[in-house]
């Protein structure tokens, strides 16, 4: 629904200049592209040209940032069919220790993406693969079966072939490592190893947190990653068997990212905390500005801050789903990890779509229904509905006309008296008997049957004769 810049709460109060430095971050990919997409009204080609004009443009006011937005885009409400808010959760990189080798602390392998996962549709060596789509484990040439689960995989069903990136301490730390999409791993030399999502097992995810939900351990209110960790750091035995709930499994890719790099989003761009959000890809493109309103709670986790932000599409994950759905990046470390953990709150949704496809304007362009009979034509062919009718007719202990008429015939219709002789009619099958109507079998018995063909048999002459098939078929 489209709204005015003024009814947005918090807009004029927003930072534009930090969204349109995110902004601009996306549009590197969106403006190196070679090819559009096949719809040429696809909002992914039509983000071109705010793109061209945010790289031509070197701004550096917040002014002259909300100015740009609202001359490229317009602001429409969105929410998922019956709702009017939609829904946020937070995400974050987690700094956690590791080893390049295995030892008596750190015992947990981080896998790289085997060889023999296929993904269907997808080359295994076109960089990162999809969150969704169909996984097989290659047998041979042709066999594909589906992959390992995570129970099989801790178990070491893909142990000792080389695959370990590194080592991490325990199966919680690799979750939420893989729940996240990316790590910072501090090595025993003081070095970081940056680890980013590679691939997945083909499985759905299964979030933890709602089965502790389900099973009363954690009231729903009170359900944050935090309390997730503490839960399983405290019942090592129950953590084992809720973990394996979750039978997806994450496999990572080692990236050369510094320390002070932020994270690489799915749109292949660097994220920025609190402006990079994750968004379900099948319905929205990369590079979307989205501003969200609603009350987060950022500095406790019973605080209400307000929370109007204008953010940008550059992630996606396999739990983000729906229209109004979006995952807030916070960046990197524990803190990060604590504030987003507790991000599990309505909040309202605006999407900037191109001024290109300004739905009022190509309103104006589509083409107009056929127009209404008028009244004189209406009544002279009312329109009936069947079901209604028969609803109808059974409430008043009446029969339908049809039924009705069929029964009359039966008394005035004339049965001919070569009819005595005829052929008996074929008997439908029981299937069809089953299926006939009341009504249908008194029609059946109105019908006139035809006279019996005389049994003659041809002769020799006769089938030699050129009227012979009109004979044969019905002929005279």
């Amino acid at each position: 629904m489209p709204v005015a810049w003024s009814d947005i709460a918090g807009w004029r109060e927003d930072d534009h200049l930090q969204a349109y430095k995110a902004f601009r971050t996306s549009c590197r990919p969106i403006s190196a592209q070679r090819q559009a997409p096949a719809d040429p009204k696809a909002l992914g080609i039509s983000l071109r040209d705010p793109c061209r004009a945010a790289r031509a443009l070197d701004i550096s006011d917040d002014a002259k940032a909300k100015g740009f937005f609202e001359a490229h885009f317009l602001p429409l409400r969105i929410s998922r069919l019956g709702e009017g808010e939609g829904f946020v959760t937070g995400y974050y990189e987690p700094v956690i220790d590791g080893s390049r080798t295995q030892t008596d602390v750190y015992t947990v392998p981080v896998y790289r993406r085997p060889s023999n996962l296929f993904v269907r549709g997808f080359k295994q060596s076109a960089g990162s693969l999809p969150n969704k789509g169909e996984v097989f484990r290659k047998i041979g040439r042709r066999k594909l079966v589906p992959y390992y689960d995570r129970a099989a995989i801790e178990d070491g069903a893909i142990a000792g072939r080389g695959l370990e990136i590194c080592w991490l301490k325990n199966q919680t730390d690799l979750l939420f490592t893989q729940i996240q999409g990316s790590a910072r791993v501090r090595l025993e030399d003081g070095s970081t190893l940056r680890i980013n999502y590679d691939a997945h097992n083909g499985y759905p995810y299964t979030p933890v947190g709602r089965i502790l939900i389900d099973r009363g351990i954690i009231p729903k209110d009170q359900m944050s990653m935090q309390k997730i960790r503490e839960w399983m750091e405290e019942n090592p035995d129950g953590a084992n068997e809720l973990r394996r709930q979750n039978r997806s499994y994450v496999f990572f890719r080692e990236v050369q990212l510094s320390d002070k790099d932020e994270a690489v989003g799915a749109q292949g761009v660097p994220l920025t905390p609190g402006r990079s959000i994750a968004v379900d890809k099948a319905l929205h493109v990369y590079g979307t500005p989205f501003f969200i309103e609603g009350e987060l709670p950022i500095e406790s986790e019973r605080s209400k801050t307000p929370f109007r932000r204008l953010m940008v599409a550059q992630d996606t994950g396999s739990a983000i789903v729906g229209p109004a759905r979006a995952d807030i990046y916070l960046g990197a470390g524990a803190e990060a990890g604590r504030v987003s953990g507790r991000f599990r709150h309505t909040v309202r949704f605006v999407i900037l779509v191109p001024k290109s496809l300004d739905p009022v304007a190509r309103g104006h362009k589509m083409p107009l229904p056929d127009p209404r009979p008028s009244e004189k034509i209406a009544k002279l062919f009312p329109q009936v509905d069947p079901l209604k009718e028969q609803q109808k007719d059974r409430k008043n202990g009446t029969k339908p006309p049809e039924a009705s008429a069929a029964a009359g015939a039966k008394d005035t219709v004339k049965i001919p008296e070569g009819a005595k002789n005829a052929a008996p009619a074929a008997t439908p099958p029981a299937a069809a008997v089953g299926q006939t109507s009341t009504t249908q079998a008194a029609a059946a018995k109105a019908v006139p049957l035809p006279e019996a063909r005389p049994n003659v048999t041809p002769s020799r002459e006769m089938r030699r004769h050129r009227h012979y098939r009109r004979y044969r078929y019905g002929g005279p």
